[in-house]
């Protein structure tokens, strides 16, 4: 297939001397699904058997070298707040900050034992079949990363080990704030805010173009709205809905104080691509001197 985009597995990062070997789970886009299911043609199937039309762009069809100049024009004028969201959001899984957002919606609206089992089901059985069906298109479209496009690039954060597009972070957090919005309707400008930021912060470490961010969050959100849309249909035994969303809103509190993370762990901060460090221009432009961060992100 002809492709007018750089490939991921043929280029080596910035500061690295061969194509990267040690790609992470290349063959989780064909894991199982909890609530999706695909064809033997391959379709991705809804719940019901329909077969799914992913809002997602082809990538031959993307300008990457226009979107490379956003990327690099992010961090040359990267600002404090910026890089306080790309360090939080870009600490650990793409999932870790969704996990503490809907343990205090849970506690927040007094959410009973198996009302709280089930969203915690429904939302991350979300997120598996997101990551599924986001993983299956990253290896194959096969997108190099912007370090790979300009190889002098130093990013903000550790460049993850595997293709660029769609962006898994945004992919989940469209997907998990739609699914989460279903069961707390009045926290939903809560949630999509912290969906956008998620996005936004893969932009603002250097490790995604925009496109990767706003194409995985229209992909999650059509996800989400799948595995919704199946929800509704449950029912108990007298045949009532399963669901009786919270429509009072409590102003969960949300937001981590400070962008310190809600489950703190030291992780490993090896990276062996090129990094930007807390002296250079670029990082103190427009702010006080960057404190200390993690540089292994996933």
């Amino acid at each position: 297939m002809d492709r007018n985009y750089l490939r991921w597995s043929k280029l080596p990062y910035a500061g690295e001397m061969k194509p990267p070997t040690d790609s992470i789970t290349p063959l989780a886009g064909s894991w199982s699904f909890i609530y999706l299911d695909r064809n033997e043609k391959g379709d991705y199937l809804e719940p019901n058997g329909s077969v799914m039309n992913l809002p997602i762009t082809d990538p031959n069809n993307i300008n990457f070298d226009r979107e490379l100049k956003v990327v690099q024009n992010t961090l040359k004028n990267i600002t404090k707040n910026e890089e306080n969201l790309a360090i939080y959001y870009g600490t650990g899984v793409p999932a870790k900050q969704w996990t503490p957002v809907i343990d205090r919606l849970i506690d927040t609206y007094g959410v009973p034992p198996t009302t709280s089992g089930r969203i915690l089901s429904a939302v991350h059985g979300a997120i598996n079949d997101a990551f599924v069906i986001v993983w299956d298109l990253k290896y194959g479209f096969d997108v190099a990363r912007p370090n790979q496009y300009d190889h002098t690039m130093k990013t903000l954060l550790c460049t993850p080990r595997f293709p660029t597009y769609p962006s898994g972070h945004a992919t989940v957090s469209g997907c998990a704030a739609t699914v989460l919005s279903y069961f707390f309707p009045r926290e939903e400008r809560n949630l999509q805010r912290i969906a956008n930021d998620n996005a936004s912060s893969r932009l603002y470490a250097g490790v995604h173009f925009h496109i990767d961010n706003e194409e995985g969050l229209n992909l999650g959100r059509y996800i989400g709205n799948i595995i919704v849309n199946h929800l509704k249909t449950q029912e108990n035994y007298d045949s009532d809905p399963i669901d009786r969303p919270y429509s009072k809103y409590k102003n969960a509190d949300l937001y981590p104080v400070n962008y310190e993370q809600f489950i703190p762990f030291d992780f490993n901060d090896s990276c062996s691509s090129l990094l930007l460090d807390a002296d250079e221009p670029s990082i103190n432009k427009n702010k006080k001197t960057a404190t200390s961060k993690p540089k292994l992100f996933l």
